[in-house]
């Protein structure tokens, strides 16, 4: 019994350490993939629209609501120090340091990293890759850099927008609601925002741009090499929820070891 628990775990070991070097040489043909001609202009024009024109509504409700919640949070916390004029200050860099970045991208995850997994994988499942490559397409280059494009391009203006909008639902809570000084509202933020903020809010959102279609989109390449997962629409419905988790879990993992880094 002893023997095949070792066993078991020597061989979940393997498969980890395979797995991950899989996707690491699978990353690496993606990028390479980018330099080669012709370059698919329209097709990354096209994924753009699907990544980041169509997830405007879910990020612009999202930082709406978002901002509203920390504005009476701050509000209520910032009163019992008698520093109300504050607000703005707290909104401004919450959102624009961490708020804004990760909330994008779990959003941007849930809805479109949950998409381009399944594509892939069903492209899989039903053997269109295995054809692109029979007719000496490569299936890096003609159909995973353009999603890599477009999520690197995409995300970063999200995360822009999310911020903006969710300043704006931190004024309505704290200014229309509570009564926050408009001037001392607004002071605050621009005394205390500062281009190393923006710059660490778009450098976040560079990375977990690069982490969700890596991960979304390799779960589904690999759709049919991952262990447990099955076969068919069943192994497509596990991969992609697999790949959400795991998208999840290394977004909020690699915003405190850019935070340790940048602050």
């Amino acid at each position: 019994m002893l023997l095949q628990r070792i066993e078991n775990i020597g061989e979940l070991t393997l498969y980890y350490l395979h797995d991950l070097g899989r996707m690491g040489l699978f990353l690496l043909r993606t990028l390479r993939g980018g330099v080669q001609q012709p370059f698919r202009f329209r097709a990354m024009l096209r994924q753009i629209r699907e990544i980041g024109a169509n997830s405007m509504g879910v990020i612009f409700f999202t930082a709406a609501f978002t901002g509203m919640v920390l504005g009476l949070q701050g509000y209520y916390t910032l009163r019992k120090f008698g520093s109300e004029g504050m607000l703005g200050s707290a909104v401004s860099l919450s959102l624009l340091r961490e708020m804004g970045p990760v909330l994008t991208a779990l959003m941007v995850t849930g809805r479109a990293g949950s998409a381009m997994c399944a594509e892939v994988g069903i492209m899989r499942n039903s053997e269109q890759i295995d054809a692109l490559e029979c007719m000496a397409i490569d299936p890096f280059r003609y159909l995973l850099m353009p999603k890599f494009l477009a999520t690197m391009i995409s995300l970063p203006l999200l995360t822009m927008v999310f911020n903006v909008v969710g300043i704006f639902g931190g004024y309505l809570a704290g200014v229309k609601l509570l009564g926050v000084n408009p001037g001392a509202f607004f002071n605050g933020m621009e005394q205390s925002v500062v281009n190393k903020d923006i710059i660490m809010g778009l450098v976040k959102s560079l990375v977990f741009g690069l982490l969700i279609v890596w991960i979304c989109t390799g779960r589904g390449y690999f759709v049919h090499q991952i262990r447990g997962a099955g076969y068919g629409a069943e192994a497509v419905s596990r991969v992609t929820t697999q790949a959400v988790v795991i998208s999840s879990i290394s977004i909020l993992l690699w915003d405190y070891i850019l935070t340790a880094i940048l602050l």
